[in-house]
């Protein structure tokens, strides 16, 4: 029994000195972890040695547990040293990796702008939904019915030629402007009525400083009982005097839409001189009609602007293909 205990006694010395020279020399938190399920783990090397002292005498078995708790504690303050020694040293070094030099000069980092079309409808529909109105959307890709027919375009009229419009297939087109969103919203709602419809609209137009293939454009709609050309007058007198900040001469000036009777072109005099604005006009019957609403009951008007020709004149912008090069030296100056 004597031998049995030295053994016992060995081996636990033996363990201790194994497990501070395996520690000490750890150099990671995972090594270190492996060490201590290596050491006290269900399988582990003590388990193992204390597992051996029931071959020892009852009267012998006190001394063995006394020196393995010795032990034991013994390796638990080395593991327990060691780790804290290595989260020091691993919070040390993300520290220096991660000190700021505040002496270096800081990264620009430009922010962002809104662009200049962005700003003109953004404002555009800030005056409207001030005024009452409601944003409606619809789809870039349209029927001949939403686009034209709907709309009380003839066959045979000038807007259907095929150099205005980018026909695809499937009976299908891109819109030519963004008229169609009142049919549609006409459709599903009664009246009263009052949208304003923002959206990108194709035409078939040679690129030059004031005309492109894709443009912007906004467009309001009105119908209740009672609304007059006069209604039409007041609104769009009140838009364009909060969009240019200042009461400024307008005129009206008769013309001709498909959708609406009577039509309008409206010009404002801006810097000295008149400028073309906005298309606007009372709705024609047939219109409410295409969408069954009474034209004896209802009446309304419409309004429509393309949003290129507003940042023109507000920023002064001399070629429209400006706001689509994405060349930062122009896009800077909003």
């Amino acid at each position: 029994m004597t031998t049995e205990l030295n053994d016992l006694e060995a081996q636990l010395e033996t363990l201790r000195q194994e497990a501070k020279n395996a520690i000490a020399t750890s150099n990671t938190l995972e090594q270190l972890e492996q060490l201590r399920i290596g050491y006290f783990g269900k399988k582990g090397q003590m388990s193992q040695i204390l597992g051996s002292m029931g071959k020892l005498a009852a009267d012998r078995r006190p001394k063995i547990g006394a020196i393995a708790n010795i032990i034991k504690e013994a390796i638990a303050t080395e593991l327990d040293n060691k780790r804290t020694s290595l989260q020091s040293a691993q919070i040390q070094a993300k520290l220096e990796a991660e000190t700021i030099d505040v002496t270096m000069p800081g990264v620009y980092r430009p922010q962002g702008k809104i662009h200049p079309l962005n700003g003109v409808i953004d404002r555009a529909l800030d005056i409207f939904v001030g005024l009452g109105y409601t944003v409606a959307t619809g789809p870039e890709i349209e029927s001949d019915y939403y686009n034209f027919e709907a709309l009380n375009t003839p066959p045979d009229h000038p807007a259907r030629d095929m150099q205005d419009t980018f026909y695809l297939p499937d009976a299908k087109l891109l819109r030519t402007h963004t008229s169609s969103v009142q049919i549609r919203y006409m459709e599903n709602h009664e009246p009263p009525i009052r949208i304003v419809a923002p959206g990108r609209v194709y035409r078939r137009d040679t690129v030059d400083a004031t005309h492109a293939a894709v443009f912007h454009q906004i467009e309001l709609l009105a119908v209740d009982e009672g609304l007059t050309f006069t209604d039409l007058k007041g609104t769009i007198k009140e838009f364009l005097r909060q969009m240019f900040g200042q009461d400024l001469p307008i005129r009206f000036r008769a013309s001709y839409f498909p959708f609406t009777e009577p039509s309008a072109e409206v010009d404002l005099q801006w810097q000295g001189r008149w400028l073309e604005v906005l298309g606007c006009g009372v709705v024609d019957p047939n219109v409410l009609k295409a969408v069954g609403y009474d034209p004896e009951k209802y009446t309304g008007f419409a309004a429509g602007f393309g949003v290129e020709r507003f940042a023109q004149v507000l920023h002064k912008i001399d070629d429209i293909r400006r706001v689509y090069t994405s060349d930062l030296r122009f896009l800077r100056q909003f």
